[in-house]
């Protein structure tokens, strides 16, 4: 049916079925739970140096190329950062994205660019349009589920989605992520959800403690309430329980993701998708990132690039490798798509200043978003991919240059969405596109 057929059909009768609800009803005849397609979001806030990583530049002057070395892969022909070898020895399970561009080169303005493919009118840390996370939860929208569709984990401050910038905008807070926030290593409490070695509920109270401090407080009471109630139906329900409780995994599993707050979380993810949650992120920032502010916004005034990316690169290497072997080893490389980005690139120019901290002059990379790198594995599509090439600078994209649209476009494809034809309603229930433009990229659509 075409969006103006739906639109048309919409205005008749005060019993006729709005989009969500046929979307749910469908889903909920149709799929269950272990079939259900899924996302994990891995999100490095700041900004990813896709010349470091997954974009090197061997021929380039050394003021480009920096200090690290190129390594083959798995795949001929692949080559990434000596910073990743556990990538490398799996290349063939995962593709990169190379030639994705856009012209938001802010904080602010990136993320929003990135997750909802709408053109942004300020530079505020605060959502225009609901990223496509956020409309996928509304078009997924189930009650009374144990688990919810939705769950965002990071250690990176208290915000329960990857950044404050992105959400769920004019859809409500209803649609944003249950937070999770905090680290396995060091308590076994995640946004107050608390078991002990058994199972049980403890310290309930503790709950409303940690909702409390989230977004969550800046949303309508009963929204609060329902947000409350779903977390401690996640606490009491033995179903819920087990896709919670890291205690349930084998010790060599928790060591092989590693003991960090990016490995666990990792692992939590694949937990929880396994389980039959839709939609899960992971913001690889906070203490483990390093640099000034916890973050991958390596300028050089924040710290010495080469250093921070070195001191963050076994765990980011290590959760990543991880993850995906997992994925493929359970058998849910089919239905769940990973994904694994920050908001842009970093420039291809190196330069020098003084650092705010160390008062010593440093290397470092700023904003850069006309050129960036994004890994996918899983979803069904074939691995050992290299999508699109930058120039021997790393500058800009020369060959099938894509932008965010087309990247949200593929998403909803393995979502089973049809981007073109379905709208979502603003503040004043009027019917908005939930994508302005873009097509699904070939090279990451399901094959048979």
């Amino acid at each position: 049916m075409r969006r103006r057929q739906l639109l048309k059909c919409g205005l008749f009768g005060a019993s006729s079925l709005t989009l969500p609800g046929l979307l749910q009803m469908r889903s909920e005849a149709a799929v269950s739970s272990s079939e259900r397609t899924a996302v994990i979001l891995l999100y490095c806030h700041g900004g990813i140096s896709h010349i470091d990583t997954w974009d090197p530049k061997p021929d380039a002057p050394i003021e480009i190329r920096g200090p690290f070395q190129p390594i083959e892969t798995r795949v001929p022909g692949m080559v990434i950062s000596e910073l990743l070898p556990r990538q490398a020895a799996i290349s063939d399970k995962f593709t990169l994205l190379r030639s994705l561009s856009h012209e938001a080169s802010c904080h602010a303005n990136g993320p929003k660019r990135l997750f909802s493919g709408h053109f942004t009118l300020n530079q505020e840390f605060k959502p225009e349009h609901p990223d496509f996370l956020a409309i996928t939860n509304y078009l997924r929208w189930r009650r009374g589920r144990s688990l919810p569709n939705y769950v965002g984990m990071t250690t990176y401050g208290l915000e329960p989605g990857p950044v404050s910038a992105i959400g769920p905008a004019y859809l409500g807070n209803k649609y944003a992520p249950l937070p999770i926030t905090g680290d396995p290593n060091t308590q076994n409490t995640l946004a107050g959800l608390q078991v002990d070695q058994n199972g049980t509920l403890v310290r309930r109270d503790q709950l409303r403690k940690e909702l409390d401090r989230s977004r969550l407080n800046d949303a309508e009471p009963e929204l609060v309430n329902e947000f409350h109630q779903q977390a401690v139906d996640i606490l009491t329900r033995p179903d819920a329980q087990r896709a919670f409780n890291l205690e349930l995994e084998p010790p060599e599993v928790r060591d092989r993701y590693g003991r960090t707050a990016w490995g666990q979380h990792c692992l939590m993810a694949r937990r929880l998708v396994e389980s039959g949650v839709d939609l899960v992120t992971v913001t690889l920032c906070g203490r483990e990132a390093g640099g000034a502010g916890n973050n991958w916004d390596d300028h050089a005034v924040n710290c010495d690039i080469f250093a921070a990316l070195k001191n963050r690169a076994d765990n980011f290497d290590r959760c990543i490798s991880t993850l995906i072997e997992d994925l493929f080893e359970r058998g849910l490389d089919k239905r769940v798509l990973l994904i694994v980005t920050s908001e842009f690139g970093r420039t291809p120019r190196i330069n020098r200043q003084i650092g705010n901290v160390t008062k010593v002059e440093q290397p470092g990379r700023d904003h850069w978003p006309q050129a960036m790198s994004i890994l996918f594995a899983g979803g069904g599509i074939p691995g050992g991919q290299v999508i699109g090439a930058t120039n021997n600078f790393g500058e800009h994209p020369i060959e099938r240059k894509y932008e965010p649209w087309d990247m949200i476009a593929t998403v909803y494809r393995h979502l089973g969405i049809d981007a073109q034809n379905v709208t979502v309603p603003d503040l004043l229930g009027r019917p908005v596109p939930i994508l302005p433009q873009g097509h699904p990229i070939p090279e990451l659509t399901r094959r048979a």
